[in-house]
């Protein structure tokens, strides 16, 4: 008999049940309940073999039955265990190496597997530790890896370190599925939680740096004196981004601890601890910023791009008209005007929005925008990135950011941008395109982030339907406004059909 985990305990009874019956268990049975937990430890070592988990689980799904029937739980446990020798030098049962267990159980299954895209050498050469070659590609390596840099040792500074460790990882690991909560149910957000849930798993690789049974070892709650000491702040929370950020401020903090403490167990995983730390930096403001960023920008659905020289009317006018209609957002994107007259027309246009009660934008200027007081400023892809426009705009001022593809939409919502502009849609008779990534990137982008995005490039009453059927529920427009003889009922066609 071997001593098994909750989580070894909770795969075998998974592939019982998926079996209908404990003598019925097959192969592809226990690889189902190993990986249906997506922040385990098997699901981690898949998706860093080039494997993407709903397709490869509904594949074997589809063949479960016909797959060569289990061996007993104790012969797979031997197999996990020898193999967690011999590579880790680690006698811990885990489910990771059960999985190998599993898939090495028959070399029929081997071959089945590799014909779904999972090779088991590959899988073995994860298993390694990370300083050492990968070896033979054969499943069973004829020679044994060499020791980990990290060992288990009686050492009071070890296991005080590794109690330190230990208790870090798990706050840090609990603030992440705090995190990943936020980011999928609140914000509903694929980009943030596919981040957080990226950063769950590289955690996950610098633990394995580490031996498990010493973190074990080490683990003492019953004594752990911090149980028992509390504040009233602990239990009260304003919001769900209150919880965000104190979650996120929790995890850097232990992220730090465990670095530090663990130097004195494996230099290796205080170094990959300290980069898993300056990703959350980005995140931190990611999720911060873009929280504030949906709740300002909440009810903005129409954004009116306004150039003076294309206007049918005044521009004062206009912006009057347009922001009767329901225009939320106006944009001056001035090309041909010297500063001077630049900063005159921005400051004239600062008043007019003011009056109006609607958001004033400047565009590609941050020193405009900031010297004018404006709402925000608007960035293209060749113009300053958001880190430098904001150190120029300040903490309070919107940023957003003209993207063209989907890795300019992840790249602008890690940098911190406040919204989006999303295009081009269509041709546009105010501005010239070489490329126009349509409909298909406005359902793309709007699937990748909740961060406000604003589609733009062409759009009009003819085709706002369009957008709005791909997934696009802001737009941004010129002509359509700024050339109508009615801005006010141009603006509330548009309006009425976002809505």
């Amino acid at each position: 008999m071997y001593e098994t985990s909750p989580a070894v305990e909770r795969a075998h009874d998974a592939a019982v049940r998926s079996a209908g019956d404990p003598a019925a268990v097959r192969l592809a049975h226990w690889v189902l309940a190993l990986t249906e937990d997506e922040d385990g430890r098997p699901a981690a070592v898949l998706e860093r073999a080039g494997v993407t988990l709903d397709p490869f689980r509904e594949a074997v799904r589809r063949v479960a039955d016909t797959t060569p029937p289990a061996p007993p739980p104790d012969e797979l446990y031997r197999t996990a265990r020898e193999r967690s020798i011999a590579l880790r030098h680690d006698p811990l049962l885990t489910t990771d190496f059960l999985l190998l267990s599993v898939l090495i159980a028959d070399t029929r299954f081997t071959t089945l597997i590799a014909g779904l895209g999972l090779a088991v050498p590959r899988v073995e050469a994860l298993l390694r530790p990370a300083a050492e070659p990968s070896g033979s590609p054969e499943v069973f390596a004829a020679t044994p890896a060499p020791p980990p840099e990290f060992v288990v040792s009686d050492s009071p500074e070890v296991s005080e370190a590794a109690r330190i460790v230990d208790a870090n990882l798990n706050r840090g690991r609990e603030a992440l599925r705090v995190l990943d909560d936020y980011a999928r149910f609140t914000l509903n957000d694929r980009l943030l939680t596919e981040q957080f849930k990226a950063v769950r798993h590289r955690l996950a690789e610098a633990t394995g740096l580490l031996s498990a049974a010493t973190l074990l070892a080490a683990r003492d709650t019953p004594n752990d004196v911090g149980t028992e000491i509390t504040v009233s702040s602990e239990y009260t929370r304003g919001s769900a981004g209150q919880v965000a950020a104190v979650n996120l401020k929790r995890l850097q903090e232990s992220l730090r601890s465990a670095e530090e403490f663990g130097k004195v167990l494996s230099g290796d995983f205080a170094r990959a601890v300290e980069a898993i730390r300056y990703e959350t930096y980005t995140l931190e403001r990611a999720v911060l910023r873009g929280g504030n960023a949906r709740t300002r920008l909440a009810d903005a659905r129409l954004y009116v791009l306004l150039t003076g020289s294309q206007c049918a009317a005044a521009l004062d006018w206009t912006i009057q008209q347009a922001a009767e209609g329901g225009a939320d957002v106006f944009q001056l994107r001035e090309k041909t005007l010297t500063d001077r007259e630049l900063i005159d027309r921005a400051a004239r246009m600062r008043k007019w929005t003011r009056d109006a009660g609607v958001l004033f934008v400047v565009n590609d200027r941050p020193d405009i925008a900031k010297l004018v007081g404006a709402d925000g400023v608007h960035l293209g892809q060749d113009d300053l990135p958001v880190a430098a426009a904001r150190r120029i705009v300040g903490p309070d001022v919107l940023i957003g950011v003209s993207t063209h593809t989907i890795e300019q939409v992840r790249r602008a919502v890690l940098d911190g941008a406040d919204y989006l502009g999303v295009g081009p849609t269509f041709p546009s008779n105010t501005k010239s395109f070489d490329h126009f990534p349509g409909l298909d990137f406005v359902r793309e982008a709007t699937a990748e982030t909740t961060l406000p995005a604003f589609a733009l490039g062409g759009i009009g009453p003819g085709n706002v339907a369009a957008v709005v059927a791909a997934g696009g529920r802001r737009i941004a427009v010129s002509s359509a406004v700024a050339t109508a003889d009615d801005p006010q009922a141009a603006a509330a066609t548009l309006k009425w059909a976002l809505s």
